[in-house]
């Protein structure tokens, strides 16, 4: 018995609703917390007099208005919904009504917007579940745009009420990483829960899409494939390269972002050139948007000829699905869906089942016949491209559906595509030819396959194929690396049945072996480790310069100490604790240094106290030129620290005012002697000041293999670029031009605080770059992708080409 838009269904969606509501209201107070940690770490770091000020300003603000702000929110989001509950979608009337927009109503779209995209990023498949089953629920097309089920709906809630509580749009600017990373467990987890919520009362244990079409079709009439484009992709909607679901392309904001949903599906080619609506935004941003543009226009192209109405036309809704049953049925077979829980996809039919399977082993054959032929290996090659394309001539001839054909003709394009692409060595093309196969399965099965850039086939495919393309035959054959494309392979062809988690399983793994097997070599390790321990070193140093602060606080010491202590002895212990160990002898020595220090500078009252100073004196300025010598400070620096020093000692002997307690200064001899206990690794953000002079001269390394490219000061670097390089990915090749000279480089490797990235040449050469001089090249063009495009993109423009060109292939 069908439940969709019964008494019973309206309740159990609006029930839904209200445990989504209250699991993520309870993320609030939590995410309130860790931004206050995170401004309580702001507001304790070293920097210059500005930014120290601006980051107590902000502390300030936040514990004057935090609390009004959790008040706002919850209140805010509980009614948010009561609007949503039983609301109907937005008309096209409204959603198309015309008005006047404040600057700062955009800036703060674009706050929420940023939000929104990440949780759409992160929660996508489980986001798209949901919106599946709601609609079942309640018998409608599209969820409202205010639905709280919706990110942007919470997103956009958060921000407006952190105006609301008199915050700034600025302080949320400098808070907004730690409140993605407090908030997105909170709110994948709360999706995860409401699909099992649903699946545990019998809704959609499985997704069949079916239903969905139906709707999609009866909703859009027979616009030939506009309206399908046109629900999903409103001016106003936003674009997330993460789902297709159905047909409709679900999306996440971005500024300046978003297509033309009145668009028609008869667009062919897209131009390599993005739309205009979509040339705003960082490089990264707009290189996305002309990623997702061609995998919509491919929709709309299949959608547009394939026939029927638009929810079922095509490979992006329900490949296949035209007289299908769930579990299969004779002569029709079961579609292959996804489950909201993870489960395995569903049968096909047999027939055609049958028909993949033979298919994939002739496949194998034939790429094996490649592999172990003598003889000109572009003449078998070629001659393995046209075996190929004449058993998907074979296979697409078996398809039960018209729907199966053209997704059988898309990936047999997309796949001579690759197979033609000359950069991939010919020993490595052939692993990703007997990939055909197992991605076309889960083209079939999944539809989010055409429609997200994410689907782990296209990662693994578009990881590969970034790292393969800069390496030569002779460099590839027969390595480690393609030896795990083999493993990787493999793997997929032993466990045909899985879908996508099969390819998300060892993706993982194979990222997790670039990791190891760019940074095998020991000219590598030896950059690596020199790079971390001046990260170490420098994040060390502030960390004890925060902690010295602290135990200074309320102590009467001399500026020229405090000045000594701050720049000179954090930086000290600092090294000494790389060196030797937090607890090595010396480290100890040097850290108890620095309460006698602040003890012989503090006022001598009594004779005692200064005959003790005397006595002691001769040794302590010996392990003070110690400290400073294992810093580099030597000779005429060091003598001018040391007599800075020894003036305010005579001054001390003079000084009337009260002297230091003897038990504070044993008290912060003791909290010395534990330091590491007391600090975090919230302390270095401050800038490194990183060259190669400093490398040899902290480290006693020799650091002429290295090409040092540190951060340059005063440069301004925006937000996006800096996101850009936190997102490059280990691996890929680019092109960087430095100091007049053009290198190919791949990116091996990113330290932990993602503040040095070490890009290597195959000549031998190595770059260390920070992060912000990373971001400034970027920017500048001095930095770029060896790819413009990734190689399953470039694939689906080619096969959309060809499709535009001769249409009647899609079918035929």
């Amino acid at each position: 018995m069908s439940i969709a838009r019964s008494a019973s269904s309206l309740q159990l969606a609006r029930e839904t609703r209200e445990r989504f509501v209250s699991a993520t209201e309870g993320v609030i107070v939590p995410l309130a917390r860790a931004i206050r940690d995170r401004l309580t770490s702001m507001s304790s770091e070293a920097g210059n007099a500005r930014a120290m000020q601006e980051h107590r300003d902000d502390f300030v603000a936040f514990q004057g208005q935090g609390s009004q702000w959790i008040s706002l929110a919850q209140t805010g989001w509980r009614k948010a919904l009561i609007t949503s509950t039983g609301s109907a979608p937005s008309t096209t009337s409204s959603a198309l009504r015309l008005e006047l927009i404040g600057d700062e109503v955009v800036e703060s779209n674009i706050l929420s917007s940023r939000l929104a995209q990440v949780i759409h990023d992160k929660a996508s498949f489980e986001l798209s579940d949901l919106r599946l089953r709601i609609q079942h629920l309640e018998g409608t097309s599209e969820l409202d745009a205010k639905d709280v089920l919706k990110p942007e709906t919470l997103a956009k809630l958060l921000v407006e009420q952190w105006l609301a509580a008199g915050l700034s749009r600025g302080l949320w600017n400098r808070v907004q990483d730690a409140v993605q990373l407090a908030l997105i467990d909170g709110i994948v987890k709360a999706y995860e829960n409401a699909n099992a919520f649903l699946i545990a009362n019998g809704v959609m244990p499985e997704i069949d899409l079916k239903s969905f079409v139906r709707r999609t079709g009866n909703a859009g009439g027979g616009s030939g494939g506009s309206s399908a484009a046109g629900s999903a992709t409103s001016s106003n909607a936003p674009m997330d390269h993460g789902s297709v679901s159905g047909g409709h392309h679900h999306s996440a904001q971005r500024p300046g972002a978003g297509f033309d949903g009145h668009h028609q599906a008869q667009a062919s080619v897209p131009s390599t050139v993005a739309p205009s609506s979509t040339t705003g935004g960082s490089p990264l941003m707009i290189a996305r948007q002309r990623a997702q543009t061609a995998l919509l226009s491919l929709k709309r192209f299949v959608t547009a000829r394939i026939g029927g109405d638009p929810g079922s036309a095509g490979p992006y809704s329900v490949p296949g699905a035209e007289g299908r049953v769930t579990g299969g049925s004779a002569g029709g077979g079961g579609h292959a869906g996804h489950s909201g829980t993870g489960a395995s996809p569903r049968a096909f039919s047999r027939t055609f089942a049958g028909a993949i399977a033979d298919a994939e082993v002739a496949y194998r054959m034939a790429a094996t016949q490649f592999m172990d032929g003598s003889g000109e290996q572009a003449t078998l090659l070629q001659q393995t491209a046209v075996d190929l394309r004449r058993r998907s001539a074979e296979l697409k001839k078996r398809a039960p559906t018209t729907a199966d054909k053209a997704t059988v003709e898309i990936v047999a394009l997309m796949f001579q595509a690759i197979l033609a692409e000359e950069r991939i060595p010919f020993s490595a093309r052939v692993w990703f030819a007997r990939l055909q196969m197992p991605v076309l399965r889960v083209a079939i099965a999944e539809p989010e396959f055409f429609g997200t850039l994410q689907h782990p086939a296209r990662m693994l495919i578009d990881r590969m194929g970034s790292c393969v393309m800069g390496f030569d035959a002779a460099a590839i054959t027969g390595s480690a690396l393609e030896n795990e494309i083999r493993r990787v392979v493999q793997v997929i062809e032993q466990y045909p049945e899985t879908g996508q988690r099969v390819f998300k399983l060892v993706f993982d793994e194979f990222v997790a072996f670039l990791s190891r097997y760019l940074t095998q070599s020991d000219s590598t390790q030896r950059v690596m480790s020199v790079a971390q321990q001046v990260e170490q070193k420098e994040t060390m140093a502030i960390q004890y310069t925060i902690e010295l602060r602290k135990m200074l606080n309320d102590m009467p010491v001399r500026d020229e100490i405090r000045e000594f202590l701050f720049k000179v002895w954090a930086e000290v212990l600092a090294i000494a604790a790389l060196r030797y160990g937090a607890q090595g002898e010396q480290t100890v020595m040097l850290k108890r240094v620095a309460s006698e220090l602040v003890w012989a500078a503090s006022a001598k009252p009594n004779r005692t106290d200064r005959a003790r100073v005397i006595q002691d004196l001769p040794q302590l300025l010996q392990r003070l030129r110690q400290g400073m010598a294992l810093l580099g400070i030597v000779d005429e620096p060091q003598e001018a620290h040391i007599k800075i020093i020894g003036a305010t000692l005579s001054d001390a002997f003079l000084s009337k005012t009260e002297a230091i307690p003897q038990a504070k200064i044993e008290a912060m001899a003791e909290r010395l002697a534990h330091l590491e206990d007391f600090v975090s690794d919230d302390g270095g953000a401050s800038d490194l000041p990183l060259d190669a002079h400093s490398i040899e001269m902290l480290l006693g390394v020799d650091a002429a293999s290295i090409e040092v490219i540190p951060d340059a000061a005063g440069t301004k670097v925006g937000e996006d670029m800096l996101a850009w390089a936190h997102e490059l990915q280990v691996g890929n090749w680019f092109m960087l031009d430095h100091n007049d000279r053009v290198n190919q480089v791949q990116f091996v490797w990113r330290s932990d605080r993602k503040r040095l990235h070490l890009f290597a040449s195959a000549d031998g050469r190595s770059f260390l770059i920070q992060v912000g001089r990373l971001a400034t090249y970027l920017q500048a063009g001095l930095l770029v992708p060896a790819e413009e495009e990734t190689l399953t993109v470039r694939a689906t423009r080619e096969a959309l080409a060809k499709l535009d060109a001769n249409p009647e292939r899609l079918l035929n």
